[in-house]
């Protein structure tokens, strides 16, 4: 699999953009704002993300701790969602599906500087997870092996059926 573009590998945290769209929120729950902007605040400023060779890593909380570490291979869907407001501050979510079995999504990547170059790398990753470079090759020499020995079972067969 090819290295991890550096403009994705250097993502490890929410743009700015993110906070902004919080405290919307946050303003948008009228009298629980306190609270709500003390949650969304602390989500933001702890919220990490990794992009390794074999899947991606996000964490956030200081209190209640949340860390998903999401494999490659496991990726099953990925959805580009962002709403009105979202889209006005240049924001976009990225849901990733995973076959758990659960109706949502397994991580949402939020604040990420290029939301359809993400996208794109991760399906990129997605499929190439499920097959390496070399099954190419190694399934070309698995068939010239089965060629050969058919080959070598129906000689077998006409010099059989020939003396008989």
């Amino acid at each position: 699999m090819p290295a991890i573009p550096p403009e994705i590998a250097a993502i490890t945290r929410p743009r700015e953009e993110l906070f902004t769209y919080y405290l919307l929120r946050a303003l948008a729950t009228l009298f629980a704002f306190p609270i709500t902007l003390a949650v969304l605040y602390f989500r933001y400023h702890t919220m990490r993300y990794e992009f390794s060779d074999e899947g991606i890593r996000m964490s956030w909380g200081i209190i209640f701790r949340n860390e998903v570490v999401l494999n490659y291979a496991r990726i099953q869907d990925i959805h580009l969602r962002s709403n009105a407001i979202e889209r006005w501050l240049g924001l976009a979510r990225i849901e990733i599906q995973t076959a758990s079995g659960s109706s949502d999504s397994e991580m949402i990547l939020e604040g990420i500087p290029d939301a359809d170059a993400m996208r794109d790398f991760l399906y990129s990753r997605m499929r190439g997870a499920h097959t390496s470079p070399k099954s190419g090759a190694d399934l070309a020499s698995i068939l010239q092996e089965v060629a050969i020995e058919m080959r070598a079972v129906r000689l077998a067969l006409e010099k059989g059926n020939s003396r008989g």
